[in-house]
Parts: structure tokens; sequence; C-alpha cells
């Protein structure tokens, strides 16, 4: 029975060896087409028009500075100037310092039931403040609170004040006005902008402005107005009844960690930063005359 089937085995030998050859063959070409295949640069899906992404949203930020009219005045130039008290008055200094097309924005510090806070003009408007965020609530229509803002320091939350085209902060500090303070501040300041722009505010019960010659800690916290904003040149005018004997530097000037100068001009002082030009020509020529 072996030698039979040895028989067999060897007399189909050649025809066994063609079909397994075939059979191989087959079974290594499959996969070689396959791959072949799978290399053939597949077709491009049909091209779409792209769509504007509803999700953004476009932030607007006007300018929180006002620009006002000049004139020219005996080769210097002049422009009228309301304090955020109500106070008007004429600046006359040399046309080089190009306070008009530097701008002013206002300052007033406030007392609430006792505790100093400063209203701030953001110099690039709410964006400063909001971020193109959400606020965490709001206290009136035209006042809202917004989180403390990344790398300020000892400030804490801000309320942002809406007085028309003017946009005012307040930088909470220490342990923070309480949710009563801060409605009372919201409720009882009022601003309103005079016809050329300048704001001006008032305050009433245990919301109080701070008056002109007024300081907290040093610093003087009364109506101010300040020119400029930028890295290098800003004059502010600070009305002080008395100037020549109690006339301290406004932070926002002596600061700013660059040379300061300050000079009294009758009962206001003018303070400026900048390069040592520009201070010698604020110094020597700026005139402020009130006229309430």
């Amino acid at each position: 029975m072996a030698d039979r089937f040895d028989v067999i085995e060897v007399g189909q030998s050649g025809r066994r060896r063609w079909v397994g050859l075939v059979v191989v063959v087959a079974v290594v070409l499959v996969p070689v087409v396959g791959l072949i295949a799978s290399r053939q640069p597949e077709p491009r899906p049909p091209e779409r028009t792209p769509e504007p992404i509803s999700s953004l949203t476009r932030i607007e930020s006007p300018p929180n500075i006002l620009h006002a009219p000049s004139r020219t005045k005996g080769g210097d130039e002049v422009i009228e100037v309301v304090f955020p008290h109500g106070v008007r008055a004429e600046v006359r200094y040399p046309a080089e310092l190009d306070l008009a097309g530097m701008g002013s924005r206002p300052f007033q510090g406030v007392w609430i039931d006792g505790v100093h806070r400063q209203l701030v003009a953001p110099y690039g408007g709410e964006i400063e403040v909001t971020r193109g965020g959400q606020p965490i609530r709001s206290y009136a229509p035209h006042v809202t609170l917004w989180p403390r803002q990344a790398g300020s320091g000892s400030y804490g939350q801000v309320l942002l004040f809406a007085f028309g085209k003017w946009r005012l902060a307040m930088y909470d500090r220490g342990q923070g006005l309480t949710f009563d303070q801060r409605l009372a501040v919201a409720r009882r300041l009022k601003g309103k902008a005079t016809q050329d722009g300048y704001l001006v505010l008032s305050g009433g019960g245990t919301v109080r402005l701070a008056e002109p010659g007024e300081t907290a800690q040093g610093d003087p916290v009364g109506p101010q107005l300040w020119f400029g904003g930028s890295a290098r040149e800003m004059v502010v005018l600070v009305p002080t009844p008395g100037c020549e004997n109690k006339a301290g530097m406004p932070f926002v000037i002596d600061g700013r960690g660059r040379p300061a100068e300050s000079v009294c001009r009758g009962d206001v002082q003018v303070a400026v930063t900048g390069p040592s030009a520009f201070r010698k020509a604020a110094i020597e020529g700026v005139r402020v005359t009130l006229k309430d």
C-alpha cells in the first residue's frame, strides 16, 4: 500500500509542481495588484467655497480721547478745555507740543462711603478692560463689573462706566468694594458731556468726588486732564489751589519710572514726562487760565 501511494506521488509530480507554482504566483500577485491600485491618486473632492465663521465677532472700541480744535495766537496754539468738575480754562502752549493732537481724557478721584477709588479713562477705550469678553454682572444699564486683569498687580475687579462716548474704569484694590458700595456708585455717579465733548462728573449721597487740591496717600486725586498717554510724552493739568505750597506729582507721571517735572501756573499744576526737549518746552511754555 505504501508503494502504491509512492508510485502515484512520483507519477504526478510534474503536474502538481505546475499547479503549486500557479497558486503561489496568484497569491503573490493579489497583494501586489492591490498595492499598485492603492497608490493610484484618489479623485479630488469638489472644491468648496470658504464660508464665514459665525463665531467670529468684530470688536468695536473707539478712541477714549478728545481732540479739541485749536487756534493760533502769537505763534502759540490755544485750546479751550473743561475739567471733570465743570471748570473751564484756556490752555496756551508752544505749537511743537501739539497738545490738541495728543488729545485729552479726564481723571477723577472718588470717595465711596469713605473708601477712595480712582476713575480713569483707558487710553485705548473699553477694550482695555473687556478684552472682548463678557462682564460678571451689571449694576446699571451703563455700569458693568469685569474680572481682574492679568498682570494688574494689586488691582482687582473693574467697574466700567459708559457716559455717552466716554468710558471710565474704576479699578478695585485691597478687599474691594462691597456689593452695596458698588451699587451706590453705579446709581449716584453721573456723567454728562459738554457741547465741545468734555466729560463733567457729579456725585451724591455716599459718593463724593475729590475736590481740587485733595490728595490720597500723597497723590493728587482731584479733577485732572491727561494729554497723551503713549510710552513717551504725557502732560497732566491738575487744578490745585495754593499750588506752590502743596502740589504733589500725579501718580500717572512719576509712576512711569521716566524723567518727570512739574511747575505751578497759578492754581494749576503742569506735570510732564517725556524726552528732555519736550519737558523743557512744556515746563517753560504751557500757560493755563481758569475761567470759572
